[in-house]
């Protein structure tokens, strides 16, 4: 569990410190932008490792549950995360998906989160997902408060019309359809898929 905890202070306190805006501001003045960028990729990322190898730890040895999540909740959960899989597409395509979220990437972190609290019950995944939601929350309430919307939000609609959308749809729904039938069991080492073992 401290493993999991280091990881997630380590990677969510990476991408929370860019909503406080003075001292990132002054960070980057004293050491410049790319080292700047340079640190908070490799804190990113090595944050993201010792989250993942903190939760596997968690899950082989000290795995506690809370409550047990009735079935329909993992069905519940595909159907949320393939909308977060459209929405994280979205935000790299600008169309009219991403002007009416805005903020994309937020929305389906928010939705991932959101569909792992539900359908486990253990204080883990409690811990994990339930930090990635409120991170996700806090995110969009300090972007709100910066107003900055419109420089994030990208154009109202796509140039080339519902080009984009379109792709968006596609790549997050075969995407999913992968991660859900294919990796997520290899990675994780947890079927989601309906009927896999």
């Amino acid at each position: 569990m401290t493993l999991l905890l280091v990881g997630l202070v380590l990677f969510l306190g990476t991408h929370a410190f860019t909503m406080l805006r003075g001292p990132r501001a002054r960070l980057i003045a004293r050491v410049g932008e790319g080292p700047y960028k340079i640190g908070y990729t490799l804190l990113s990322l090595a944050g993201l490792v010792v989250l993942g190898l903190g939760y596997g730890q968690y899950r082989a040895n000290a795995y506690v549950e809370v409550w047990s999540p009735p079935v329909w909740t993992r069905h519940l959960a595909l159907l949320l995360v393939l909308l977060a899989f459209v929405a994280f597409a979205a935000a790299y395509l600008p169309g009219r998906i991403k002007s009416r979220l805005k903020h994309p990437m937020l929305v389906g972190v928010k939705l991932w989160a959101t569909a792992h609290l539900l359908a486990n019950g253990d204080l883990g995944s409690i811990l994990l997902f339930g930090a990635f939601l409120a991170w996700a929350v806090a995110a969009r309430i300090s972007i709100k408060r910066r107003d900055e919307v419109k420089a994030h939000a990208g154009p109202a609609a796509a140039p080339a019309g519902w080009r984009n959308d379109a792709l968006a749809v596609g790549i997050g729904v075969v995407t999913w359809f992968l991660f859900a039938r294919v990796l997520h069991p290899w990675l994780i080492g947890v079927a989601v898929w309906p009927g896999q073992a």
